[in-house]
């Protein structure tokens, strides 16, 4: 058993679930969120910080500042915690209750934004708060997740060999798309190293990652009002683009099963489903980055009630799934 002094030297790397028995496809989970930070961004907040030392930007006495819809800012949290910093999370009014309260726990500070940028949504709306307080206050040090070269290269040095190391005849990969740190960090590696392996976006409908009109999206974690700076489509084989009503139904048909995952991670096992209905066969072998856990969308996608009251007739009826049980807790369609 591991004994480690600071919570970095935990994050486990080999875990992930065989999914065909849930999808009907040679489908495997890779698991992000056993660490302490409860997700993968804790990869890309260390690696940032890391970096940010290195360069003499990051200094006793600094105040880390990052725009975050959670996740990201539970990682700094805990990052700045166990290094002495302190850390303001800029968020908006879609962040999880319990996101919130961890950071909070961690003896960060939050900042709600509650109104999106005409433009830009509430990313945008975000992006301009901590601009505005980092050029009032030269004692904040904003990291900057969406342009931060150190967010992929996180992923190219540990994430991507991982994979290649437990799945060495892959010819899929799944991976969700938000800052595009994760996706392009993957990309990168594979295209460098096994060409043959076919790279495939997840997206949430609304996001505006691989263009389009912005939408309505109420889950955190994945898609974006803001097109990523790191992302570089051509690495990118395919892209596809996922409801979040089905983000919801894939989470409630992974939590039947017994496993509780979050809506990032419902989000990318329905795109891979949906691609692999389409274009699978029997002998592809398939990997899906989990990119979190579900404990913190308890007051959210898995509250009775929530996905109804957010999707309403969208919701109803499809697969059978939703058609009233749902709403109590429980599921319409057998899994």
């Amino acid at each position: 058993m591991p004994v480690i002094s600071v919570p970095t030297d935990f994050n486990e790397e080999e875990l992930y679930v065989d999914l065909r028995q849930v999808v009907g496809h040679k489908l495997f989970l890779k698991c992000e969120g056993f660490n302490f930070a409860g997700s993968i961004k804790l990869k890309a907040a260390t690696e940032m910080v890391r970096a940010a030392e290195r360069d003499g930007r990051l200094r006793p006495g600094s105040t880390l500042v990052e725009s975050s819809s959670g996740n990201l800012g539970v990682a700094l949290s805990m990052i700045a915690a166990s290094r002495g910093y302190r850390f303001l999370c800029v968020t908006d009014s879609r962040v999880n209750p319990q996101t919130r309260r961890l950071i909070e726990a961690l003896g960060s500070r939050v900042h709600v934004i509650t109104e999106p940028d005409p433009t830009g949504g509430f990313l945008g709306a975000r992006i301009a708060y901590v601009r505005a307080l980092c050029a009032a206050d030269e004692r904040y040090v904003w990291l900057d997740q969406y342009s931060n070269q150190a967010n992929w290269r996180a992923h190219y040095r540990t994430t991507a060999p991982a994979i290649a190391r437990q799945f060495p005849r892959l010819d899929v990969l799944f991976v969700g798309v938000g800052t595009s740190g994760t996706l392009m960090g993957c990309a990168h590696w594979f295209w460098e190293r096994r060409r043959r392996v076919r790279i495939v976006a997840v997206d949430s409908v609304g996001s505006v990652a691989f263009g389009g009109a912005p939408g309505r999206r109420m889950i955190p974690g994945l898609g974006t009002s803001v097109t990523p700076a790191l992302l570089d489509p051509s690495c990118v084989d395919d892209v596809v683009r996922v409801e979040e009503a089905d983000t919801v139904r894939a989470c409630h048909r992974l939590a039947r099963r017994g496993f509780l995952f979050g809506g990032s991670t419902g989000t990318v096992v329905s795109g891979a489903t949906d691609w692999l209905d389409r274009h699978g066969t029997p002998d592809l072998t398939a990997v899906a980055i989990a990119p979190d856990l579900g404990e913190r969308y308890l007051d959210t996608i898995y509250r009775p009630g929530w996905p109804l009251e957010q999707y309403g007739e969208a919701f109803l009826g499809a697969d059978g799934w939703g058609t009233g049980e749902l709403g109590t807790g429980e599921l319409a369609a057998p899994v």
